[in-house]
């Protein structure tokens, strides 16, 4: 069966047919680092992470690229709270971020690029577009001429001439025209740029913009704009054209077309061939989920709650194409609905190995639910990755398993061999989901017990004045990716892979 993709571009369900018939080039914009990851962020990951599953289980080589803004105002906002200038906070969320991946059970991404590596990058795409005539520069600042592209407002499907003003109201005496949008920004941040984003926690913002990223360029001292970090990062990791580019839905507009409108301006070629955006996460006020609005749930916190299989499960029972409701009734009906999984999975695997197992026992409704799982299964992800209908399936057939077994005193052995082989392909394999060995706490208390018993060596060689010895036992830790860091109340760590 053919896959088939809602393609945001032409709005309408695509067959889907990469470049390479035997690879995937995958960009997803990946999160600003000023805040903590919540469900709303954890949705796209958790969808992207599917996506990327069933494509491989398609037979494609996928090259899935996912960035960290760490470079924006909102950071710079955070300065006092999160780190000591703007470089600080964001590596603070971009080690929270990390580990929240970490914990949801996500295939890592072939790269997270950074924009702070990719300035030279940047500055080189900013410097092509001024060239062609795309671009013009103003008091340092350089600006795209959306005039000069004819097909921009393709994606959001918007007339230029009648769309507001974009950027902040200091930069439209510099603009040729009102929806131009910076590509490079002279000087650093001004304090009435992250006025409205600090908390009482932050430093004053004189002092905390002092301490904002800007870099040397032909135009003079500035720093990027943010939408061109996107097609920077996304042409130097993977190519001019990619073959599928995800986001949120709130990026549609202004952030997606403006890369389409600077890539293809730069290179000539279409940016990317399919475009696909997840829908929002709305809360039980039924406003979307955000940090901006504060009525989100992070995903340490969903996590300690619930567990990552349940919030997977969550994340999962709609599609990503369809608005999902985050409440304390959805998360129930999700821990539900994955214990019923989980259970049938287990009563398969130990009626599968018990003596009543036999090989002359066929149960032909059990065998036909398979089959009907399989197919239904992978008729679901191939119907533009949706994962409530694919879900749906494997609850079919756990409730088949359960039939079989409360049904019969001996069991057809190769019956629920097949269920337990396609429940770990497709629930375990593709759907991401931990059968058989829980979450992995285990393994990570395990681990926690150890570093806290190096630590406690490590207190001892201090306190007896055997520095070096402590040094070396810390730089151990950070070897096998465990950061230490001193306090004043002792020694914490965290996990950075």
């Amino acid at each position: 069966m053919t896959l088939r993709v809602t393609n945001t571009l032409t709005g309408d369900r695509e067959v889907f047919e990469p470049q390479d018939p035997d690879s995937v080039l995958l960009y997803y914009c990946g999160l600003t680092t000023s805040d903590p990851a919540h469900l709303g962020h954890a949705r796209g990951w958790v969808h992207v992470d599917v996506m990327c599953r069933w494509l491989e289980q398609l037979g494609y080589d996928v090259r899935h690229v996912e960035n960290f803004t760490d470079v924006n105002e909102k950071i710079v906002a955070r300065v006092g709270e999160a780190g000591d200038s703007e470089a600080d906070a964001a590596r603070s969320y971009i080690r929270d971020i990390i580990a929240d991946m970490r914990s949801l059970n996500l295939k890592r991404a072939e790269v997270y690029p950074r924009v702070s590596e990719h300035v030279p990058q940047i500055i080189d795409l900013v410097e092509t577009l001024v060239e062609k005539g795309y671009a013009y520069e103003a008091d340092g600042s350089v600006y795209f001429d959306v005039t000069a592209f004819d097909e921009y407002g393709k994606l959001s499907n918007q007339d230029p001439d009648e769309l507001d003003a974009q950027g902040d109201p200091d930069e439209r005496s510099e603009k040729r025209n009102p929806t131009d949008f910076a590509l490079w920004k002279a000087d650093g941040v001004s304090p009435e740029e992250i006025s409205d984003h600090q908390h009482e926690e932050a430093a004053p913002a004189e002092e905390a913009c002092q301490t904002a990223q800007t870099w040397d360029s032909p135009w003079g001292e500035g720093r990027p704009g943010w939408h061109i970090e996107c097609s920077a990062m996304s042409m130097t990791h993977l190519d001019d054209t990619i073959d599928i580019h995800v986001g949120g839905q709130d990026l549609v507009f202004p952030h997606h077309e403006n890369e389409i409108a600077q890539s293809e301006a730069a290179t000539g070629d279409t940016f990317a061939r399919y475009w696909l955006h997840v829908r929002l996460l709305d809360a039980a006020d039924e406003e979307k989920m955000s940090s901006s609005l504060g009525n989100f749930e992070t995903v340490a916190e969903a996590i300690e709650a619930y567990g990552t299989d349940a919030v997977r499960t969550f994340l999962l029972s709609t599609a990503y194409h369809n608005e999902a409701v985050y409440s304390q009734e959805t998360m129930r009906e999700a821990v539900e609905r994955w214990e019923s999984l989980e259970r049938g999975y287990e009563r398969a695997v130990e009626a599968c190995d018990s003596v009543d197992a036999r090989t002359t026992v066929e149960d032909g409704a059990l065998r036909d639910a398979v089959d009907t799982a399989r197919e239904d299964f992978e008729a679901a992800m191939n119907d533009d990755f949706n994962t409530r209908r694919a879900l749906a399936a494997l609850e079919e057939l756990v409730s088949a398993i359960n039939t079989h077994i409360d049904g019969h005193d001996e069991f057809d052995y190769r019956g629920l061999r097949r269920a337990i082989e396609t429940t770990e392909e497709f629930a375990g394999g593709v759907l991401g989901l931990s059968l058989g060995g829980g979450d992995g706490e285990g393994d990570v208390t395990v681990a926690e017990d150890l570093v806290e018993l190096v630590l406690s060596v490590r207190e001892r060689e201090r306190d007896a004045g055997n520095y070096e010895r402590a040094d070396e036992l810390r730089d151990e830790l950070e070897t096998l990716g465990i950061e230490v860091q001193d306090t004043d109340d002792g020694a914490s760590f965290r996990f950075e892979r």
